[in-house]
């Protein structure tokens, strides 16, 4: 069973939170994200927002709070946006468009991840917002994003549809701010170093 909700939850790795350093996040409650491990926020239906600059572990973050609803049989669901999006204006075309929109209501959790790293057109604006107001008060939906949410507006391009949007995530929410450099970035500096050593 296990096995199958990690092949349906299409996870880019399988992270647990033993794994993360929180040394290096020197602002962060770490007894705040271990709560999450006990999954209290699918209960009340709250969102996990994780914003800061990129390689600094939001995904880990939401990888391994979704192993453990996974360890508890949980179904998961994890896609990128430009991937949301991308699979949402296809099936469209095909007029499949609500189907594919309750797949994604289901899960218990839905990670959208990146979200800040593209600009979005209008069209793809109306999707997001379309999951996002679909899953509100139904389920959690943990979001992983390089923006603040000052910068919302210019990324989905309509500020009304970002407002529409944030008022629904913020209402029961959980927000963390991730500090500091990229890990792959330390990685290839101490790699680069020893080979000069």
């Amino acid at each position: 069973m296990k096995k199958n909700l990690l092949k349906f939850a299409r996870f880019p790795y399988r992270k647990m939170i033993d794994h993360f350093d929180f040394t290096a996040q020197v602002d962060m409650d770490e007894r705040r994200i271990r709560e999450l491990m006990n999954l209290s926020f699918l209960d009340n239906k709250e969102n996990l927002i994780f914003l800061g600059p990129p390689g600094i572990g939001k995904t880990h973050l939401a990888v391994a709070i979704d192993m453990e609803a996974i360890s508890k049989e949980m179904k998961i669901h994890f896609i990128t946006i430009s991937e949301l999006v991308s699979q949402l204006r296809k099936v469209e075309q095909q007029e499949k468009l609500e189907k594919k929109i309750v797949f994604f209501i289901k899960s218990s959790v839905l990670i959208i991840d990146e979200i800040g790293y593209l600009n979005l057109d209008t069209q793809s604006a109306h999707y997001l917002f379309q999951v996002i107001s679909r899953r509100y008060e139904r389920g959690s939906i943990i979001l992983t994003s390089n923006k603040g949410f000052g910068e919302w507006g210019e990324m989905v391009g309509v500020p009304i549809i970002a407002t529409a949007m944030l008022d629904r995530l913020l209402h029961h929410s959980r927000i963390f701010n991730l500090k500091g450099d990229s890990y792959r970035l330390k990685e290839k500096h101490l790699s680069t170093q020893k080979q000069k050593d």
